[in-house]
C-alpha cells in the first residue's frame, strides 16, 4: 500500500515537470522576441508594450535612424556595422532603463517610447544624441556616425495611435536628417510629409510628397 509520502511525491513529480516545461516555452517565445544581434524587442514586442505605455499622456515616442550606415558597412565591413548597431541599441537601452521600452524595427532604425516624468525629454534626448555619436568600444575609432532622432509627445496628438505618432516621429526624423540638426520634435520646423505612413523616397512612399509644418 502506497503510504502518503508515496502519493504526494507521484502527485509532485508531474506538475514539477509541467512547471519546466512552462518555464522552457517561455524561454523559447521570449527569444523570439528579441532581435538577434541587438537583443532589443522585435517590431512585435515593440508594439505591445509601446501600445500600453501610450495610455499616459506622458509618453514620448522616439525614432532613430543611424546616418551613413551604408558607408560604414562599405568602408569597414559588415562586422564593424553589426558592432554599431549593437552599440546603438545599448545605449537607447540604457536610457529608457525601466520607464519604457526600446525596438529594432528593421535594419538601422530604432524606435523607443518612454515615460516624461518631469517634461524634460528633450533635454535627456539632446544628451542621448550625444551619446549615440560616440566611437564604439573595442572597434577602430573610425568605425562612428551620428544617429538622427525625431520625437514626439503623445499629448500634443490625443488621437493618434502607435502607428501615427511613429510616422510623425519619422517625419521629425528625416527633417532632423536632411538638416543635420540631429534632433527634431514633430510639430516643430518644416517636415517632409508621409503618404500613407511612408515618408517620401520610402518604399510604396509617393515621390511627389508635399511639405508640411510650421516655421522654426
Amino acid at each position: 500500500m502506497s503510504t502518503p509520502a508515496t502519493i504526494l511525491l507521484s502527485a509532485l513529480a508531474p506538475a514539477a515537470g509541467w512547471a519546466v516545461h512552462a518555464w522552457r516555452m517561455r524561454a523559447r517565445l521570449n527569444t523570439a522576441r528579441r532581435d538577434p544581434l541587438t537583443g532589443l524587442v522585435t517590431r512585435d514586442g515593440f508594439t505591445r508594450r509601446a501600445t500600453t505605455l501610450l495610455k499616459d499622456p506622458r509618453a514620448v515616442v522616439v525614432l532613430a535612424d543611424v546616418d551613413r550606415f551604408k558607408q560604414i558597412n562599405d568602408t569597414h565591413g559588415h562586422a564593424a556595422g553589426d558592432a554599431l548597431l549593437k552599440a546603438t541599441a545599448d545605449r537607447l537601452a540604457h536610457y529608457v532603463q525601466g520607464s519604457g521600452v526600446a525596438g529594432r524595427l528593421g535594419g538601422d532604425e530604432f524606435a523607443a517610447v518612454v515615460i516624461d516624468d518631469h517634461g524634460t525629454a528633450g533635454d535627456l534626448l539632446a544628451v542621448l544624441h550625444g551619446v549615440l555619436a560616440r566611437p564604439v568600444e573595442g572597434q577602430d575609432p573610425a568605425v562612428r556616425t551620428t544617429v538622427s532622432l525625431g520625437w514626439v509627445r503623445a499629448s500634443d496628438f490625443p488621437d493618434d495611435d502607435l502607428s501615427g505618432l511613429l510616422r510623425r516621429a519619422d517625419e521629425a526624423m528625416y527633417a532632423a536628417k536632411q538638416a543635420r540638426a540631429g534632433l527634431r520634435r514633430a510639430g516643430l520646423g518644416r517636415l517632409f510629409a508621409t503618404v500613407t505612413g511612408r515618408r517620401s523616397g520610402r518604399t510604396r512612399a509617393s515621390t511627389s510628397a508635399p511639405v508640411v509644418g510650421v516655421a522654426a
